[in-house]
């Protein structure tokens, strides 16, 4: 039988970035009385990248034991979470319109940093890895802010864009790993799927 994961993940770049490395996957999603959400609430003063590693396991642990409950094939488990940061401010996915608005007039005109953790892991092994990558936006004109929200896109992504989307316009110079802003990097995941025995 052909090799598979569970990705624990709505995300729909992520099943799409797996696709591209050729991994037969499963979604194994949260039911509905799990609070996801609550997994991604920041510790006072955490910093960044201890926030989205911390995260991450969380993640790993509450699918883990949803597949232990489903009582569904054993196989690895991939899990990832990905911030956007201004020095130490986290930026998660906005709450709405008027938040959105406020987030992308403080990354208006800055570079920020954009971090991925990507954890594999069964009930006996876990990885963990940490891609960072740096975004420079151009300055925003209120009108360009305004337009983009409009079209939805921001939300439910950190930072409130889309790097594969219509932002790339406001984008004047990226660094790291276009997946990893995309949030799954192609290439430290592979790395993990290896260490699983995976051939990719």
């Amino acid at each position: 039988m052909t090799k598979f994961i569970y990705l624990a993940s709505q995300s729909p770049r992520r099943s799409q970035l797996l696709e591209q490395l050729g991994v037969r996957h499963e979604l194994l999603l949260p039911g509905a009385d799990e609070d996801a959400e609550a997994l991604e609430v920041a510790l006072h003063n955490e910093a960044p990248a201890a926030y989205v590693r911390r995260v991450t396991q969380l993640k790993l642990d509450a699918a883990l034991k949803r597949l232990k409950l489903r009582g569904l094939p054993a196989a690895p488990v991939l899990c990832s979470d990905t911030t956007v940061a201004l020095g130490r401010i986290i930026y998660g996915k906005p709450a709405d319109a008027v938040d959105a608005a406020r987030i992308l007039a403080e990354l208006s005109g800055k570079t920020h940093r954009v971090l991925t953790a990507v954890a594999l892991g069964t009930g006996r092994k876990r990885e963990q890895t940490l891609c960072e990558s740096r975004v420079t936006f151009a300055e925003m004109s209120l009108r360009q802010m305004q337009t983009y929200i409009a079209s939805n896109e921001p939300m439910g992504k950190a930072g409130a864009y889309g790097v594969q989307g219509r932002a790339a316009a406001f984008i004047s110079h990226m660094s790291g790993s276009y997946s990893g802003i995309m949030g799954l990097p192609v290439f430290e995941t592979a790395q993990l799927l290896r260490s699983f025995g995976f051939k990719v």
